[in-house]
């Protein structure tokens, strides 16, 4: 239980990083485009977990098999994938309609865990899930309705691949060690995204990405990017997820916005109405119920889950 309340905590801290830096990124992509900015942070970030894993934590890599490298390929394929329908559907919509559609992955992953881990769905978890839902239509919307196009349906696949990416984590996070998964994962989504940044944007924010960095807000947010949120964020999550389900972490990330609001209150001169403090507290809400309410047999999945490992460190 312990190890659970740790776990979420983590994840929480993860929310709150990602949110927090949401406005020093956007600085950023606007000098360097956003699938070449994604080559650098994912790349950057699996070296730097590549290198610590080398100094502290060598004899990991002996775990290294070719099941860990198709497992990491899916999941950093699933995260590549919801970065990079997100960017393209921002083309499209509003980011109104970006941030609540994404956050409907939290609806999403429940019925992912279902389907993949067997995870029996209490009342507590949906109604959670509904109310953060609940929580960021209002959030994300101040009185103008929602109305779906091209934009949408592509976030709408953004949102799938985000969960995804959780619900594959929690299915491989168990039979792995954190940093060598995390670092494989990362690097795969750099890859991607230097493919894709050539496709779609070109040689030439690539080529001159050296000039480009030396910008500060550039460099400063690779800095934040490639360490805090990129490196530590995903090893926090890997690890994390062999204690707590899913569901948890899908509920805890839908925090993300509301650290994103605050920020923007703090230092980007924004102005919260009585919507958005509603939708705060929903969220907020949300994450509480799942946080204290049990899932049922969580403590037998857990068995199931160590039991497992054992066996699997055994062969």
């Amino acid at each position: 239980m312990k190890r659970s309340r740790m776990a979420d905590f983590s994840l929480l801290l993860v929310a709150m990083m990602w949110g927090c830096t949401f406005l020093i990124v956007q600085n950023a992509v606007k000098v360097l485009p956003p699938l070449a900015f994604n080559s650098i942070r994912f790349t950057g970030a699996a070296l730097l977990l590549a290198l610590i894993t080398f100094i502290f934590h060598r004899k990991e890599w002996k775990q290294l098999s070719f099941r860990m490298v198709r497992d990491s390929l899916l999941l950093g394929l699933f995260l590549f994938m919801g970065y990079g329908f997100q960017t393209m559907g921002l083309l499209y919509t509003t980011t109104s309609n970006t941030g609540f559609i994404t956050g409907l992955s939290v609806v999403l992953v429940p019925f992912l865990s279902l389907a993949l881990l067997k995870h029996a769905i209490s009342r507590y978890t949906w109604f959670s899930a509904a109310l953060a839902a609940v929580g960021l239509y209002l959030l994300t919307f101040t009185g103008s309705a929602l109305s779906l196009n091209k934009g949408d349906a592509l976030i709408l696949l953004c949102a799938i691949a985000f969960a995804l990416q959780v619900a594959y984590t929690g299915v491989y996070a168990p039979h792995y060690p954190a940093l060598p998964l995390a670092t494989l994962q990362l690097a795969f989504v750099g890859l991607f995204s230097i493919v894709a940044s050539l496709i779609f944007e070109g040689a030439g924010p690539l080529a001159h990405s050296a000039e480009l960095i030396k910008e500060p807000d550039v460099l400063w947010a690779l800095l934040i990017s490639i360490g805090p949120t990129s490196a530590f964020a995903f090893w926090i999550q890997t690890a994390c997820q062999k204690y707590t389900t899913p569901s948890r972490v899908a509920i805890i990330y839908a925090t993300e916005p509301v650290f994103a609001v605050l920020t923007g209150l703090a230092f980007g001169g924004e102005t919260l109405g009585v919507s958005a403090l509603l939708g705060c507290g929903c969220i907020l809400g949300a994450m509480l119920m799942a946080e204290l309410s049990p899932e049922p047999g969580q403590n037998q999945h857990k068995k199931s889950y160590f039991s497992k490992l054992h066996l699997f460190r055994k062969r």
